[in-house]
């Protein structure tokens, strides 16, 4: 049995009796991809809440009502692992500290800036999200002895298992690399997860997602006072993870002066958080991924030969999905059945046509663009067979996913397409034609790495 585990936008609770910020943080967070919900007080964000449960709540700390202390007790009976990041106008120690005994993730003093909102929510989902399937997989080896698995269909794959399971029985540093939405998160887990340190923690940092400040603070935590915000001290994830593992997500994208404080950790197995002299020592198992021709990064300069090679000392190489065809059925059922039952539903029966025409297609995005598009037809459409017929209202055999209005996402037939639709299906076309090389889409399309890797973030490409 296997076990596939893929990023999602979320779906956030705003409570805030102020009609200003309320809209203020929805458009911050709506324009990142996730969903959300609005409360104008703590009764109401309750409510919201029973009706449909939350990923992540912010909450004003106060509202009339109920406060933002009394909801955090209420939701986090409902649900221990919920991130709650309490704001407020007036913010104190004393405060702060109430809210994080209650059992607050975050708290954040207004006014605060649109960046430091998307990076304290993006903490608090990774968080959870490594809380909830940490508890996954300890469930899953006390009662039946799995371990999470990729499908091993192919060649190709069952290569690949078999490099996880040498891999897993030492405690080397490991770089995973393959095209985005090959699984190499998936792969990192199963390493953790069949490994010695399976019962200590499995910690995971995106590295393009932070700034070199943020991520080196992220990495090795801070003393209080260390810069401005830093009022009090925390701890980095090569503390937390000691024992465990570290996973360093598209390594590729650290800042060069930042590399040379990750190669020393990695020699010298000890680190100083920001702003202190203090050496801690740290006994953490590394795994590294990136999507990034890393030896032409140390060619281009742009990544340190020396941090190269000491990440290096096991590569695992993820072929693309298009390279491993006989793994599209195992996934595609997985994924069918997974959504289906999620819609409380039977799952759609997938036919042989409606197979060939999955496999017909080159899926740039690799297996996680397959899964968006099964959820999406899932979502869609009530019938019970799931033919080529009905499919091709979504793939184009050979060529494009199409739109979810039906028609690709151009012009004809009365469809005008949003530009959002418009920019998507450009991309995925430039992915298709240049086999996957993003830096390459990138400067075709004249739009930085940056740019694009956020786009492709916020359409799972």
């Amino acid at each position: 049995m296997f076990y596939v585990i893929y990023a999602v936008m979320a779906h956030i609770l705003i409570a805030d009796d102020e009609e200003v910020m309320r809209d203020s943080l929805a458009a911050i967070l709506s324009g990142t991809g996730h969903t959300v919900a609005l409360a104008r007080d703590g009764a109401q964000a309750e409510r919201s809440f029973d009706i449909k449960p939350a990923d992540c709540v912010i909450t004003d700390l106060k509202m009339p009502k109920m406060d933002g202390i009394e909801l955090l007790r209420r939701l986090k009976s409902r649900d221990p692992a919920l991130p709650v990041i309490v704001i407020s106008a007036h913010g104190t120690i004393e405060t702060a500290v109430e809210a994080m005994k209650v059992g607050a993730f975050d708290f954040v003093i207004k006014p605060f800036g649109a960046a430091e909102i998307e990076t304290r929510v993006e903490r608090a989902l990774s968080h959870q999200r490594l809380e909830r399937e940490a508890g996954n997989l300890r469930e899953i080896v006390a009662t039946s002895g799995e371990r999470p698995m990729i499908a091993g269909q192919s060649t190709a794959m069952r290569e690949v298992q078999s490099q996880l399971e040498r891999i897993a029985r030492s405690d080397a540093t490991v770089l995973i690399h393959g095209e985005s939405g090959t699984g190499k998160e998936v792969a990192a887990r199963a390493i953790h997860a069949a490994s010695a340190r399976r019962e200590k923690p499995f910690l995971a940092v995106n590295c393009a997602a932070l700034s070199a400040g943020l991520l080196e603070s992220e990495l090795f935590g801070h003393e209080k006072g260390a810069f401005t915000g830093a009022d009090a001290r925390r701890k980095g994830r090569f503390e937390l993870a000691h024992e465990g593992t570290l996973l360093l997500d598209e390594v590729s994208e650290i800042d060069i002066g930042l590399q040379a404080k990750l190669l020393r950790v990695l020699q010298e197995r000890n680190f100083e958080r920001v702003g202190s002299s203090e050496s801690i020592r740290t006994d953490v198992r590394v795994i590294a991924t990136t999507n990034r021709d890393l030896p032409q990064a140390v060619k281009d300069g742009k990544f340190r030969e020396d941090l190269y090679y000491r990440l290096n000392v096991l590569p695992l190489a993820l072929p693309p999905l298009r390279d491993r065809q006989a793994e599209i059925e195992p996934l595609a059922r997985y994924f069918l059945e997974r959504h289906a039952r999620g819609l409380g539903r039977k799952p759609a029966t997938l036919t042989d046509d409606g197979l060939a025409l999955l496999k017909s297609y080159r899926w740039p995005g690799n297996v996680r663009e397959l899964e968006n598009l099964l959820e999406r037809v899932c979502v869609l459409e009530s019938a019970g067979v799931f033919d080529a017929n009905l499919l091709s209202r979504y793939v184009s055999p050979g060529g494009a996913v199409k739109s979810s209005g039906g028609g690709f996402a151009g012009f004809g037939a009365g469809n005008v397409p949003s530009i959002d639709e418009v920019e998507r299906e450009l991309i995925v076309y430039a992915l298709r034609e240049l086999g996957g090389d993003r830096n390459a889409v990138a400067d075709k399309l004249g739009i930085t790495t940056k740019t694009l890797r956020a786009k492709t973030v916020k359409w799972a490409l």
